[in-house]
């Protein structure tokens, strides 16, 4: 079968010898992800024509008003994984806590967590630009058939299996990585399955864009600054392209594909940074590293970093491998390294 016409459930029975565990629970995983991308995406893209959007009227663990959709989006996520009965724990950046699924059945052989992000930018709902939903999963490291633990989700996200995101966009894509490489599969609405459409992603090593909002420049550690003021520089190929659109997900998909960096820093009104750690910054960076990309919270690989709690937030500055080596050199500099 040709390539351009290799739908995702093909992909992943065909690329199942690559992954080195339980490959056919990896891939029931994989799949019920598929459908319940399916189910949102029918949701996301009539939102302007039901009332679905807008607030919920509650407050996620983070603070933030929880959008209607992102509220459909997490039990929609969760009922799937959930019903079809292949993992043994959820959590998820809308509950406060990690959800067990028969995980203390001593039957039960399922060994993977998923952590996710539902509806990543959901602000951006009510003005038709692009959402998404991202995953991570990992082996659980406590005993199979004992409840799942906190230690299960608290692992540094070089243990992932396997992460990816869904963009609701122009057209709805699903790119994921098991460790060997990044693909891209673009829904086909009037036969509701996705083809491989971008097979290999990869960033190129330079870019010449750099997302960041701006207008928190004065928040900014000086390494941040610093940077900033190198990309509008004019000397050389500079000054670079500014692109933020404020979904995690657009702006790391397009600056994959063309070229460029993400910077989320701390600042003074987020000194720990925003982005969550397990649910945004592990995921993505995996993706990043899968396709020759880079991903550090300015001095450490974000990969690297060892999780204390389930909600954690850390600085992220993601993309082509270059401009985040220079990103982080300004930081060293700045901290007189």
């Amino acid at each position: 079968m040709s390539r351009q016409h290799q739908t995702l459930g093909e992909f992943i029975i065909e690329n199942q010898s690559a992954f080195q565990y339980s490959s056919g629970e990896l891939s029931s995983l994989l799949n019920s992800i598929r459908l319940a991308a399916k189910v949102v995406n029918h949701e996301v893209n009539k939102a302007g024509l039901v009332d679905i959007i807008g607030a919920a009227g509650d407050t996620n663990i983070q603070g933030e008003d929880q959008q209607k959709l992102d509220v459909y989006a997490n039990e929609k996520f969760i009922q799937t994984m959930t019903k079809r009965n292949i993992v043994c724990g959820i959590a998820s950046e809308e509950e406060d806590d990690f959800i067990a699924i028969n995980s203390q059945d001593e039957n039960n052989g399922n060994k993977y967590v998923v952590l996710i992000d539902p509806l990543d930018g959901s602000s951006n709902i009510d003005v038709n630009v692009s959402v998404g939903t991202i995953f991570s999963i990992y082996r659980r490291v406590t005993p199979v058939g004992t409840p799942v633990k906190l230690e299960d989700f608290l692992q540094k996200g070089s243990e992932q299996v396997a992460a990816g995101y869904v963009v609701y966009g122009t057209s709805t894509m699903i790119v994921y990585t098991t460790g060997a490489g990044v693909n891209g599969f673009t829904l086909n609405p009037a036969i509701g399955s996705f083809y491989l459409s971008h097979p290999n992603m990869t960033f190129p090593e330079d870019g010449h864009i750099y997302s960041v909002n701006e207008g928190n420049y004065i928040h900014f550690p000086q390494g941040i600054k610093n940077y900033i003021k190198y990309c509008q520089k004019e000397e050389g190929d500079r000054p670079y392209t500014s692109r933020y659109i404020g979904s995690l997900v657009s702006d790391f998909h397009r600056n994959m594909i063309k070229g460029g960096i993400y910077l989320y820093p701390q600042s003074s009104k987020n000194p720990k940074g925003k982005l969550r750690l397990l649910y945004e910054c592990n995921p993505i960076a995996f993706l990043a590293e899968q396709a020759n990309g880079k991903s550090s919270d300015g001095f450490t690989r974000t990969m690297d970093v060892e999780p204390t709690e389930l909600h954690e937030r850390v600085p992220f500055i993601c993309g082509s491998k270059n401009m985040v080596e220079k990103a982080e050199e300004f930081m060293r500099e700045a901290h007189g390294e």
